[in-house]
């Protein structure tokens, strides 16, 4: 994208559609863990008009640049977790947080 002659928008995206319940239950499981053990829902945080769906259409940059994903969603969310981990000073699967109250 930085290295086209005359700046644009593009949308870097799979055209796959997971829910933040997707993402959540994913990188808890990479550490042996029960998302619902640990996360609280609060409805006053709730967007007012929330979005049904969001899907992200890359094919801009597909067509001017070539781009496509290279990984995919369940081995970004193990990479996240795992460079989280090793951030933290933790292993990948040990605890490495109190259960939520």
């Amino acid at each position: 994208m930085l290295q086209q002659p005359a700046p644009d928008d593009y949308v870097v995206g799979t055209g796959v559609t997971h829910s933040v319940r997707d993402f959540v239950e994913l990188a808890f499981s990479h550490v042996g863990l029960d998302y619902r053990q640990y996360v609280v829902h609060d409805p006053d945080l709730f967007r007012p008009a929330e979005v049904n769906l969001l899907l992200g259409d890359s094919a801009k940059a597909r067509a001017t640049f070539g781009w496509k994903n290279r990984i995919g969603f369940e081995d970004l969310v193990r990479e996240m977790v795992e460079e989280d981990c090793r951030a933290l000073g933790a292993g990948s699967f040990e605890r490495v947080a109190a259960p939520a109250k």
